[in-house]
């Protein structure tokens, strides 16, 4: 090693980065202590980008599965880091435990992942906690209370219904935008007046705080289910209004509704979840009843166009994720994690277990980005590595 590293050393600067930004974050973690130079430029915006590009061009995945074991739907959450090795079957490497939503509950929320950072959130009717972590480094940032001014009035609570998370491309920044729901109840001689009004606010990593902006007059659900930001945009579904998408341009903050795909059902009957899918928004249909499901898949590419569709796979209850070529991530009626390569028709049971409707799985590229944040250790957040024992 220490002859690489000085045949290395001896090399052009350029060439030398050009090198390093093809490795993973954990071998430039341990280089840092090379020579100072190095260390310095493994956190310039030029490498951290370089870094990021060259994993996007070779695809290079990791995958994380939120999941309880417990016995009820609001039991304690925890990750679990999937080998992404072809001989290994996407078997657990190591289990993490972060205390900072152990004593929550109801589950974690996730979204993203963004540049390799995840947004994690834990929403209730009396406020909301909310994290960004990048896996690679291990940097977790808790992000501060809001202290937007709720209108006057005689407010009984607020409620955290929806989030979305993405990046600003124009100022490299990451934001999170969220609606707040506030209700209101006064006791007159008349008897109880009931009443509730929306708000939106939107943080900032870089202000590292949060601001009020414009309400769209229409509420959105963005389901964690998947990720939907996609290309400076996040995508929700609007509620109570059918057939309906609404936006929001993280550079220009503000929102925006277009139409859904005629899918030829009714939103009563099937379940949507919106995604990006290789760069592109889609959205998948599956039926609310029976687990002989099927899935279709659409992509908006200037105009909705249905890139594929699965007529049946029996025992399974609604997927999770796409892989690197197509395959389908998706959780069985026995609560297991199975792989559905439509391909050849072919499922493959993986041998991971979760209580019920519990599993979340992301598919994110190794980043550099920093978040200005704490450190795992010092955020107590405990990774087991999983021998032997059971998935």
């Amino acid at each position: 090693m220490q002859g690489l590293i000085k045949t290395i050393t001896e090399l052009p600067e350029m060439l030398v980065l050009e090198i390093l930004s093809k490795l993973l974050v954990k071998s430039l973690t341990r280089f840092r202590c090379v020579c100072k130079l190095w260390s310095s430029s493994f956190e310039t915006p030029n490498f951290i980008t370089k870094h990021h590009q060259n994993n996007l061009k070779n695809n290079n995945l990791n995958l994380i599965l939120k999941r309880s074991h417990g016995g009820t739907l609001d039991d304690i959450h925890y990750f679990s880091q999937l080998s992404t090795e072809k001989d290994q079957n996407f078997r657990v490497k190591h289990n993490i435990h972060l205390p900072f939503f152990e004593n929550f509950v109801h589950a974690t929320f996730i979204h993203g992942p963004c540049n390799g950072i995840l947004c994690l959130a834990y929403l209730d009717g009396i406020g909301q906690n909310v994290a960004l972590w990048n896996p690679s480094t291990r940097e977790f940032k808790i992000l501060p209370q809001s202290t937007i001014q709720r209108p006057h009035g005689p407010l009984e609570f607020s409620s955290f219904n929806s989030l979305g998370f993405g990046h600003d491309s124009q100022t490299d920044d990451f934001k999170v935008v969220r609606f707040v729901t506030n209700y209101y109840e006064e006791n007159l001689d008349e008897g109880l007046l009931a009443d509730w009004n929306s708000q939106v606010e939107l943080y900032s990593l870089k202000n590292d705080s949060w601001k009020e902006i414009s309400f769209p007059g229409v509420d959105g659900f963005a389901s964690a289910l998947f990720n939907n930001y996609v290309n400076g945009f996040i995508y929700c579904q609007a509620i109570a209004i059918d057939h309906l998408i609404l936006s929001f341009d993280m550079v220009n903050e503000n929102f925006s509704t277009s139409p859904l795909p005629e899918f030829g059902g009714s939103l009563e009957q099937y379940y949507l979840e919106l995604l990006n899918f290789n760069g592109l928004l889609g959205a998948i249909f599956y039926p609310r009843e029976g687990t002989d499901k099927s899935f279709d898949l659409w992509v908006m590419n200037g105009s909705w166009t249905k890139q594929f569709s699965v007529d049946s796979i029996l025992g399974v209850e609604r997927p999770l994720g796409f892989w690197k070529n197509g395959e389908l991530f998706l959780e069985s009626s026995d609560q297991e994690l199975v792989l559905f390569d439509p391909s050849i028709q072919e499922l493959t049971n993986l041998g991971i277990r979760a209580y019920q409707e519990t599993m979340h799985i992301t598919a994110y590229i190794e980043s550099l980005v920093p978040l200005n944040g704490r450190s795992e250790h010092d955020e107590c957040i405990i990774r087991r590595p999983v021998g032997g024992e059971s998935n």
